[in-house]
């Protein structure tokens, strides 16, 4: 008993045995958490990285321990080996550390949401999940025309927030502006052309026209921006070749494909209906005929 007495008092056991139970709660809190990761986290690559992450973070203590344990007698020594090793960590995990800072961010600034459609990196496509390290992408573009889907999942790091800009199709104003040229002959009656356009924008995008007014003029109250024109509009151009009407209107952002497809079926009914006063142009190549050879020979 004495004995024991004597070691429980001597300064150098008690440091020991401190040590000891400080390795042994972080080995322990690392198999805790490996298994609720284990349990929560389906993807197998992520959850492979995020226990790696978890073992060299715990080994990377139990180092430090040791560290301050053998070779740390004052606050000083403490002091720079806590530096040293702060520094090791946010350099090492870096980009881990901007990826959990950015998760914050989205979910704090309302960057974007689940079912916004953004462009993000290059990528564009709708949210369908964020977790505290990645954005999941349904991607649109790429080999298909539009704004169809690619069929790719893309998984874009959070850090991406903070190194360029996003585009968000939805945020506040879920409506964009887009355009259709319809080409004309010269001897084509423009005003009637002009007209029958409008008239089908008018019929067509009403609604649109009137949901996105409420919406802009909210934008108007929230941020600096001037008011805008949000009917259908067109502007004529006159190139070598024919006239070119380009009209403009405003359309809910997940159905641009849609409303542009029925503009075009409208406006060539109504144009066909016109009596010729409206003939749409294409470009033509007019053959010209080799002109005939008159040979006389002499002797």
């Amino acid at each position: 008993m004495d004995t024991i007495a004597q070691l429980t008092e001597n300064p150098t056991v008690l440091k020991v045995a401190k040590l000891l139970l400080w390795i042994l709660s972080i080995v322990l809190t690392i198999g805790f958490i490996r298994r609720t990761l284990k349990k929560r986290i389906e993807n197998i690559t992520i959850r492979y990285k995020a226990q790696k992450g978890v073992e060299v973070i715990g080994y990377m203590l139990i180092i430090f321990l040791i560290l301050m344990a053998v070779t740390v007698d004052s606050m000083k020594d403490y002091t720079i080996i806590i530096g040293l090793f702060t520094a090791g960590i946010t350099f090492t995990l870096q980009e881990l550390i901007l990826s959990i800072a950015g998760s914050f961010y989205i979910f704090f600034v309302r960057v974007y949401k689940p079912g916004d459609r953004i462009e993000i990196n290059n990528i564009k496509g709708d949210v369908i999940d964020i977790d505290s390290i990645y954005t999941t992408i349904m991607e649109m573009g790429e080999w298909v025309n539009s704004d169809n889907y690619s069929g790719r999942i893309v998984k874009i790091s959070n850090a991406f927030v903070f190194k360029g800009p996003i585009k968000n199709y939805s945020m506040d104003f879920p409506f964009v502006w887009d355009e259709l040229n319809i080409l004309i002959t010269f001897d084509s009656d423009t005003d009637l052309a002009k007209t029958i356009m409008l008239d089908c924008a008018t019929e067509l995008l009403s609604s649109y026209t009137e949901k996105s007014r409420a919406k802009w003029q909210e934008m108007v109250e929230h941020y600096y921006i001037e008011n805008a024109t949000l009917e259908p509009t067109i502007a004529i151009e006159l190139t070598d070749n024919w006239i070119q009407l380009n009209l403009r209107y405003i359309t809910d952002y997940k159905r641009r494909r849609h409303t542009k497809h029925e503009l075009f079926d409208h406006i060539k009914k109504a144009i066909s209906k016109s009596e010729g006063k409206v003939k749409l142009a294409s470009t033509t190549l007019q053959l010209l005929p080799v002109p005939p050879l008159d040979i006389h020979l002499k002797n």
